[in-house]
């Protein structure tokens, strides 16, 4: 899902100093300036409700490109960032809120999940809400959990369908949930 916010997006103050488009050659600045850019990116794909980032046409929004300061990341510098984003912090990245979709295809690392909440943390999530609600014991198709009016006022409600699976399928490795039914018709029961 990528429709837009109604409220303009609050870019932090880094956005407006010229020296954060511009990779930094000192390591500590520079990882500084690697976690703004990781959590620049995480608040505009949750403000906009994103989950996939292509940074193809990512590089040409307000997202890497100040306008008013006419500075912006190239499409390189964006991989470079969302690679970071995509390494463990114990291999010196951003603690994996990043993954590469499809990194072997033609158009090589060019879309990636942005994890602003990452599965583990949305099945945590899907588990307050069952439990909250008294859904435990009940059957629910995937697509009513997404769309469903029964979670309009749910942060998941319009959930791309890859990322809600990959959070149930963490409740299912927990034994708190289990799927069934086909591919595009796939149904949760919850314990």
């Amino acid at each position: 899902m990528t429709s837009a916010s109604a409220s303009p997006f609050p870019f932090p103050p880094t956005y407006n100093f010229p020296p954060f488009f511009t990779p930094q050659p000192n390591t500590n600045t520079r990882q500084s300036q690697l976690q703004k850019w990781s959590s620049l990116i995480q608040s505009w794909c949750r403000h906009h409700r994103q989950f996939r980032l292509s940074l193809i046409d990512a590089v040409e929004t307000p997202l890497f490109h100040n306008a008013a300061l006419r500075k912006r990341l190239d499409l390189r510098e964006a991989r470079v960032v969302v690679d970071w984003m995509s390494k463990s912090e114990e291999e010196g990245g951003g603690g994996r809120r990043a993954e590469w979709i499809a990194e072997g295809s033609a158009q090589g690392k060019a879309v990636a999940w942005i994890w602003w909440r990452r599965p583990e943390e949305w099945a945590d999530v899907l588990v307050e809400w069952v439990d909250g609600t008294g859904q435990r014991g009940t059957v629910l198709t995937v697509y009513e959990l997404i769309e469903g009016d029964v979670t309009m006022s749910q942060e998941f409600h319009g959930m791309d369908t890859d990322v809600m699976l990959r959070s149930l399928n963490v409740l299912v490795k927990r034994g708190k949930a289990q799927i069934f039914g086909d591919a595009g018709q796939e149904g949760v029961k919850f314990f």
